[in-house]
């Protein structure tokens, strides 16, 4: 068993702490100059390391170098300063009993009472797109030791892991010393600082290993921290939260410009709409309702205002359903697209940002939420869906590249001649569409913009009848995109008795030629994919 059986006499009781010497050591210097400023007033030993130490000195304080405590020089480019006995030993010592006391004199070491320690920027250095090498170095090594040396010692020594805290450790030094319940408290939130820490290198290197093309990790590490609590989940008898991810740049990064804090069913409406929208190369608007598109498009060919053109194309595929709707577009949100929603009921628009104009003009909306996305955000490379006893992982489901053609060049023509430039556009729309609704998924589309969806249907024939009812009149001459096979064609008999002049499905069922039969008969053109797009 770790640690030493003592009778519990033997421990002296210790509350309050005096503060006569400090380590200091800090990636991030925020207020570092006024925090040394108070400890020097104090009568403080500052003892630091390198560029800490440096910014201190120059500021016109005394500090004591690590290495003259260690009697050994910083080495190997930095990697090595603290980690030496007289350090560590001077923050691992329980001064609760003599005989540790006994040892530090013993071995001329002198304790610490605070410990200030903020680790290497590794998340903002992967963020910044560094090369590994680069972020590799980034992983902190004797700051993680002295934080958790010191949180393990809050008995004796209080450990400050943000400026955050600053303030109420000038101010505890100057009543006297910590209490054991600041320091209690303090070495919880260092603690969660480390583990935070290595969760976020520990992800770097499951994502570096999945980028290389190797096996799923063995272990998943995912850290996720509480970024607010939320009114109620999906109904209100529901406990909510939302939770941020260390290194994450999704919605749950995103800035609410305006509006009511964002509720549970708004977050999973606006990621839906994220993932419509942002599957386009071209400007393109999706508007989601209970996490299904009722309608997505991109702008009309030479519009004068392309993102408003794809909100107004998008929101005439079904403005029943579009009331009350979450929208997202892929580019800046103009003053015209604004306009266009001045008379339509929207939850939340989400977007890359927002032309100020466009903002002024929302704030006659009130209760319509306004979400910018983080300026770094991009899809996430892995799907996780949590399942009772454990989770789910996969690779997300994404389009190759950002070239249209490219996503038609490996489909088989098994039906009719090949179409036009502008009818193969469109089958690659309402293909690319097709990905964003939830399965069985039919897209029904026209001049690059859906006329007709339907979806979560538990048989196919049954969403083909509800594209075909919610297009109308509009799927004469349109073309539809099946996110798996047919496996019967009664479905694709459906299509075609609406006006649904080509199809694209995956292919793959046993029955696929008696569709590929109909088709023929019908004089429909038809591609078959080869690959699925499920969306459960």
């Amino acid at each position: 068993m770790a640690g030493p059986r003592h009778d519990p006499s033997l421990y002296r009781e210790r509350d309050v702490v005096p503060v006569r010497r400090a380590l200091v050591s800090v990636s991030d210097k925020t207020d570092l100059i006024p925090l040394a400023e108070a400890l020097v007033a104090a009568g403080v030993e500052i003892v630091s390391t390198g560029s800490t130490a440096g910014a201190i000195r120059d500021a016109g304080h005394a500090v004591t170098d690590v290495s003259a405590v260690t009697g050994v020089p910083e080495m190997l480019d930095g990697r090595v300063k603290t980690l030496h006995p007289k350090i560590h030993g001077g923050l691992l010592a329980d001064l609760r009993l003599q005989p540790h006391e006994d040892q530090l004199a013993e071995l001329d070491i002198q304790p610490f009472e605070l410990v200030i320690v903020n680790l290497y920027p590794f998340v903002e250095t992967v963020r910044s797109g560094a090369a590994a090498d680069d972020i590799v170095e980034q992983i902190d090594i004797g700051g993680p030791a002295m934080v958790r040396a010191s949180a393990k010692n809050f008995a004796n020594v209080a450990v400050v892991v943000s400026p955050e805290s600053y303030p109420a450790i000038i101010e505890a030094i100057g009543n006297g010393g910590t209490t054991l319940a600041e320091r209690r408290e303090l070495a919880a939130r260092a603690f969660a600082h480390t583990a935070t820490y290595d969760r976020a290198v520990a992800t770097w290197f499951s994502e570096e290993t999945l980028a290389e093309g190797v096996d799923l990790p063995q272990y998943l590490t995912i850290k996720a921290e509480r970024l607010v609590p939320l009114r109620y989940g999906e109904n209100a008898h529901q406990r909510a939260a939302i939770y941020t991810r260390v290194g994450g740049h999704g919605i749950a990064q995103a800035d609410l410009v305006q509006g009511k804090p964002m509720s549970y069913n708004n977050y999973v409406d606006a990621d839906a709409a994220l993932r419509a929208a942002f599957d386009m190369v071209l400007p393109a608007v999706a508007i989601i309702k209970h996490a299904n598109p009722c309608g997505i498009a991109v702008a009309a060919p030479n519009a004068l205002d392309p993102i408003a053109s794809a909100h107004l194309r998008a929101h005439e595929c079904d403005p029943l359903s579009a009331f009350g709707g979450v929208i997202a577009a892929n580019r800046t949100v103009t003053l015209k697209m604004a306009e266009n929603l001045r008379d339509i009921f929207t939850e939340v628009i989400v977007a890359p940002d927002f032309a100020p104009e466009a903002l002024e003009l929302f704030k006659l909306k009130k209760n319509m939420r306004v979400l910018r996305l983080p300026a770094d955000w991009k899809q996430e490379p892995m799907d996780v869906r949590l399942v009772s006893g454990g989770l789910l992982l996969q690779d997300a489901d994404r389009f190759p590249d950002d070239d249209f053609a490219s996503v038609a060049a490996g489909w088989d023509l098994v039906s009719g001649e090949r179409p036009s430039d502008d009818e193969m556009q469109n089958l690659i729309f309402a293909w690319k569409s097709c990905r964003a609704v939830k399965s069985n998924a039919i897209v029904l589309a026209k001049d690059s913009a859906t006329v007709g969806i339907g979806m979560g249907q538990v048989n196919r024939v049954d969403s083909c009848k509800l594209a075909v009812e919610r297009a109308g009149d509009r799927a004469a001459g349109s073309v539809a995109a099946s996110d798996a096979y047919f496996p019967f064609s009664d479905g694709a008999e459906t299509l075609i008795n609406a006006g649904v002049s080509a199809i694209v499905q995956p292919g793959g069922s046993v029955r696929d030629q008696e569709t590929i039969d109909l088709a023929r008969e019908r004089g429909v053109t038809m591609f078959f994919t080869g690959e699925r797009h499920f969306f459960h």
